[in-house]
């Protein structure tokens, strides 16, 4: 597939479809024998399936050939049948290897055995063509040689692509597995350090109180307290790196947090308008899990679309923190739904229990929308 192909959405493909369609249609009729009803009627019939050929790829393929079938016998549109059957064909072989192997034999056998038949049965084509034209009539063996060999080459075109495309969507399954396992890995790495540390003061001031326990009560208590602010701390700790987001040099501080990312989004060039909710009393781990998603989809803006438009919106709801930032549709690629940053965020989303939609936004644009669930009395 061409490169500005490639690019395309599926309305795109449409329309690029459609347009084949319309060239198939147009040069079957100018190459006819006689502009008349016939000729246009079996131009229609061959030329416009094609525009469904990527949604309906193999009844797209049968109707192609058993018209391109009559047009051959006919007499009309020799190569613009040959251009649909290898345009049918193409999303026949990339869907599937079995059926691509299937519908290339079809087409192979349809073409040449409509060729063989005008080429040997007198009273074929129906239509003579006119004097000097290379045809199945007056150069039977080169026209079924270049027959065969459009025929084939369109299959091995469209299984090159299918190969690619396997293999591309092997490496980003491969990617978007790494970058989870990098993400889970780091995460542990937290839990351990945290976990770690506080029960060993645990540990200590434990024994500390088991030690003075009858003798000096006094100690004793400052021990036991000891190990309930110990405990305490690690239960914060542990809550922040589950939220896949504890950051050992800066814990970002709630609305404040998030007015310095939107003030550096701003300075970077960025246009940015918010309406952030107060975030006092929300959990540590869960605003700078709201911290973390706003720089990345500010980061995805900056980097994404054109020119870098953007509304924040936070809500504090009964059950949670919804943050929410949305481009103004002027992008020009979107954000890979599978790439590194949008993974890590849903891992650190999934961490809370909670949902991350990322992808088209419902009055258009890119949205990238989370919901951080809470208690109210963590």
């Amino acid at each position: 597939m061409p490169p500005m192909v490639r690019g395309l959405g599926p309305g795109g493909l449409l329309v690029v479809d459609a347009v084949a369609a319309v060239v198939v249609v147009v040069w079957t009729v100018l190459r006819a024998p006689a502009v008349d009803v016939p000729a246009v009627v079996v131009a229609a019939a061959l030329g416009v399936p094609l525009a469904a050929r990527r949604p309906r790829p193999t009844a797209v393929l049968v109707t192609v050939l058993l018209v391109g079938a009559v047009a051959i016998v006919v007499g009309i549109g020799n190569e613009s049948v040959l251009a649909a059957v290898a345009l049918a064909l193409h999303p026949v072989v990339t869907t599937s290897p079995r059926s691509g192997v299937v519908g290339a034999v079809a087409a192979l056998a349809c073409v040449v055995t409509s060729g063989i038949a005008v080429a040997t049965v007198p009273g074929l084509p129906l239509v003579p063509p006119p004097a000097g034209t290379e045809s199945f009539a007056t150069f039977p063996v080169p026209t079924l040689l270049f027959s065969a060999v459009i025929v084939t080459g369109s299959w091995a075109v469209a299984a090159a692509v299918r190969t690619r495309r396997r293999h591309h969507a092997e490496l980003a399954e491969s990617r978007t597995a790494r970058a989870v396992a990098e993400e889970r890995l780091r995460i542990a790495r937290d839990i351990h350090d945290v976990v770690g540390h506080n029960l060993s003061l645990i540990a200590m001031k434990a024994a500390v109180a088991n030690h003075v326990a009858a003798t000096r009560p006094d100690e004793r208590e400052a021990a036991l307290r000891g190990i309930e602010q110990v405990s305490r701390s690690a239960l914060a700790d542990v809550r922040t790196v589950l939220g896949g987001l504890r950051d050992p040099a800066t814990t970002p501080a709630g609305t404040a947090g998030l007015d310095r990312l939107v003030d550096d989004a701003r300075s970077a060039g960025v246009h940015v308008t918010a309406e952030q909710a107060d975030l006092t009393g929300i959990p540590a781990a869960v605003r700078i899990s709201a911290y973390r998603i706003v720089q990345e989809a500010l980061t995805n803006v900056r980097r994404h679309c054109h020119p870098p438009r953007c509304h924040l919106v936070t809500t504090v709801e009964p059950d949670g923190l919804v943050v929410c930032v949305v481009d103004e549709g002027t992008t020009a690629t979107a954000p890979d739904p599978a790439g590194h940053g949008l993974l890590g965020l849903r891992e650190r989303v999934a961490l809370h229990g909670g949902a991350l939609h990322a992808g088209p936004a419902p009055d258009g644009g890119f949205e990238i929308r989370a919901t951080l669930p809470f208690r109210h009395d963590d």
